[in-house]
């Protein structure tokens, strides 16, 4: 019997790395997962349980930072000669709205280094994990052959990445996942989930922007870490595969899972009084963002909780009337079958009480 595979995971401590190292030792995957990431576990906000999965083998944790070539040699450096089977890269993740230079030193820079250690060793895989964001706005769900006109500045960095390492003719699979949530989730459904319950002490109607059949698609995170497992060994190198389950999901869905979990009102502002907000954007947003942050910094004292790394800012970038509309169904052909339909009350319940066992999520 051959030996399970070794893997690197870069950002291996973040939201959907964490859920994978889990998923690859609770299914018996590896024989060994390296996370390398310039967080440390104990800094990253795992649960206690995953803190228990990274304490002990097959998992190893190697502080690394990924823009330094002397770094990325250090983590990719197994003993006896060996290599790694396959790289995860899920370390080309950052705030939205950052400036061009930004994701030029966080992504772009570090996946050429990275890349270029990859091809050194000729690692026999590579799956980068970017975003469907890269894809132009359409109501139309968008394939993996969509026209490409990414709508977020960290998609824009994301799709010169894919181009870059694609240059370098790496073994790359790229993995396009809708919005990601699940337990440890901080920016793909958690600031709407963070909003509501600012308005719960509010007591007052949460309202979205636009309507509520503007689509934002989404994907569970264990579903992305099965998929990534599933193309490590079933997908075709050169590929690319979007991520979306068959929800269909929308800000109307969203907003009343939001309700029933909070027992608030909520209700959208409509496209006259958007579009109206839209001449005066930055400013309309930043307002609001400023409104839901003083409630929030004052839940969070009441209930004694000094460190979240939860917040309800939202950038301008995801609040523009930009449909995300993915169709995940390529994989599925390979005979890829998503586990979680589509986010539930329960389900979301479940990513918030994630936060509340670490006590970085107030009780409502």
């Amino acid at each position: 019997m051959s030996e399970l595979p070794k893997v690197l995971i870069l950002g291996g401590t973040g939201f959907v790395g964490r859920n994978l190292v889990k998923y690859l030792v609770q299914n018996n995957l590896v024989s060994l997962v390296r996370a390398s990431d310039k967080n440390k576990p104990e800094m990253s906000w795992l649960s206690p349980s995953d803190q228990q999965i990274f304490a002990n083998p097959p998992v190893e944790y190697v502080m690394s930072n990924l823009c330094n070539p002397q770094s990325v040699e250090k983590a990719f450096t197994l003993p006896d000669g060996k290599e790694f089977d396959v790289v995860i890269n899920l370390a080309a993740v950052g705030p939205y709205g950052q400036e061009p230079e930004f994701y030029d030193q966080k992504l772009l820079q570090l996946a050429k280094v990275c890349g270029a250690e990859a091809v050194k060793r000729k690692i026999p895989k590579w799956i980068e994990v970017s975003t469907a964001q890269v894809y132009k706005d359409d109501s139309k769900a968008s394939s993996e052959t969509a026209k490409l006109k990414p709508w977020t500045s960290l998609a824009k960095s994301k799709l010169e990445v894919e181009k870059a390492l694609a240059d370098m003719k790496l073994p790359l699979i790229i993995v396009r996942p809708a919005i990601i949530y699940g337990e440890g989730d901080v920016t793909g459904l958690m600031p709407r989930l963070v909003i509501g319950c600012v308005y719960k002490k509010l007591n007052e109607e949460m309202k979205f922007l636009w309507s509520g059949d503007l689509q934002i698609n989404t994907v569970h995170v264990t579903d992305v870490c099965k998929a990534i497992w599933f193309l490590q060994e079933k997908g075709k190198v050169g590929e690319i595969y979007n991520l979306a389950d068959s929800n269909k999901t929308t800000q109307e869905k969203v907003s009343s899972i939001i309700s029933q979990i909070f027992g608030i009102k909520t209700g959208f502002a409509g496209t006259v009084v958007s579009n109206f907000a839209k001449l005066n954007f930055k400013k309309v947003v930043d307002d609001v963002n400023e409104t839901h942050m003083q409630p929030w910094g004052e839940i969070t004292a009441e209930a004694n909780i000094t460190r979240t790394p939860l917040s309800p800012f939202l950038d301008p970038e995801l609040l523009l009337k930009t449909p995300l509309s993915v169709d995940g169904t390529k994989i599925t052909k390979l005979g890829f079958k998503y586990d979680v339909p589509a986010p539930t009350k329960e389900n979301l319940t479940q990513s918030i009480n994630y936060w509340r066992e670490i006590n970085a999520f107030p009780p409502f």
